[in-house]
């Protein structure tokens, strides 16, 4: 009967061949590469000295790694070697070599087995675990050079990526080691160990709590106001991981003046265009969190004047993806019951705001590169307004309500009087 597979002994004989092939090519790459990844004290990717420059998006982390695998030679099973080793191999030369194999007796084919068994032993790499626990014992060398620590910081941000090497970093001391260096004098090492705590903790709330009780928000928030926006963005992503859906993250931020950070922030046009996107999204996403917390009282700071028109003013900026988050923002602001819709009126001028942003829309969909774009924000902004109108009626019914029981009053008191000096 037909097999569906390959049994074991045939794929061991084909990896022979194949093998015998593309030996020099396998050994030369992958032996040359687990070299350069073994240290004599520190860890397998510390040892190179080769300079890296701090790269600023995250994705591009993400491609280095994806090539990284490609090319580091290591293999999780038998059919994924025999898998690269068939696609870098000549088949006319695999035949010919195929039926020299057929002629081996089974001591030679035993040899040849066990050779390929040796070498899929070499090509193995350390786990993620093992990789992780050298990156920390090289933080917690005093004597490693800059360049060194730099690099073990590296690896630890490629490795916390997935979700149970974040969940270990703790067990090892990783999160005490890579803490105890944002308070390193050089900035590209702060900026790293930001950048870790917040790709740790980001969607954790495991790792959030486990940071949030080493106590780091004040040196982040400190951070964040850094002159280098490298480390203001990274500590700012950081700081957004920790305390988002979190909310004793939320409560410490308030505790250290992460508020009046947040505020200078966004009030601050000077700052880079990154950091205030940023900025006003974790503000809309801590007014969510006030919203769904369904507390009786809620947070003064979101309903100070000059935040509130600092976030309108947004709404009038160049940049279309800060607009939205304002527009976003504003909307969650508008949800609050403390929120006065004749102040967003008189002193902060969202009417005005929004017939402008309708304009500058208008504009924008005409044009084919952003026409989807601007008719979604287009349908937001009407939606804020349909709020802020419907929030601001509220007001003025309130005011004539007002009005009408004070005349009543008054009529009433007239005759009251009349009554008792009649």
């Amino acid at each position: 009967m037909e097999r569906r597979s390959m049994s074991i002994s045939a794929k061991v004989t084909m990896l022979v061949v194949v093998l015998t092939m593309t030996i020099g090519f396998a050994l030369g790459l992958s032996l040359g590469l687990v070299e350069q990844r073994v240290n004599k004290t520190a860890s397998p990717w510390s040892s190179s000295k080769a300079d890296r420059k701090l790269e600023t998006d995250d994705d591009l982390w993400e491609e280095e790694m994806e090539e990284k695998n490609h090319i580091d030679g290591g293999f999780s099973s038998l059919d994924g070697m025999l898998q690269w080793a068939i696609g870098h191999s000549d088949p006319e030369k695999l035949e010919e070599a195929a039926l020299g194999i057929q002629q081996l007796s089974p001591e030679e084919l035993k040899q040849r087995q066990t050779e390929i068994k040796e070498l899929m032993e070499k090509l193995k790499t350390p786990s993620d675990a093992k990789l992780m626990q050298i990156a920390i014992d090289d933080l917690n060398n005093a004597s490693l050079s800059l360049e060194d620590r730099h690099r073990a910081l590296q690896e630890l941000l490629i490795l916390v990526e997935p979700i149970d090497n974040a969940n270990d970093l703790h067990k090892l001391g990783g999160l005490i080691a890579v803490i105890r260096e944002l308070n390193n004098p050089n900035p590209e090492i702060r900026t790293i160990s930001a950048w870790i705590l917040g790709k740790a903790s980001q969607n954790n709330p495991l790792v959030q709590n486990q940071i949030l009780e080493l106590g780091p928000l004040a040196n982040l928030i400190e951070m964040a106001r850094s002159n280098f926006t490298e480390e203001a963005t990274k500590a700012f992503y950081a700081l957004s991981a920790l305390i988002r859906n979190n909310i004793k993250g939320q409560e410490l931020f308030f505790l250290e003046a992460g508020d009046v950070m947040l505020q200078n922030i966004l009030s601050n046009s000077s700052i880079d265009i990154r950091l205030r996107r940023k900025s006003v999204f974790l503000l809309a996403d801590l007014i969510e969190s006030q919203l769904d917390s369904r507390v009786d009282t809620e947070l003064l700071f979101f309903s100070n004047h000059s935040l509130l028109k600092s976030v309108v003013n947004l709404m009038a900026s160049d940049d279309i993806d800060l607009q939205e988050k304002a527009l976003y923002a504003v909307k969650n602001l508008l949800m609050l019951r403390s929120i006065d819709a004749q102040v967003l009126k008189d002193v902060c001028e969202l009417d005005m705001a929004l017939r402008k942003m309708r304009h500058q829309l208008q504009k924008l969909i005409l044009d084919d590169k952003f026409n989807d774009y601007a008719l979604d924000v287009e349908n937001l902004r009407r939606e804020v307004e349909l709020i802020f109108l419907g929030k601001l009626e509220k007001v003025i019914e309130n005011i004539l309500d007002v009005g009408d029981a004070l005349r009543n009053f008054g009529l009433f008191g007239c005759s009251c009087y009349s009554w008792l000096y009649s």
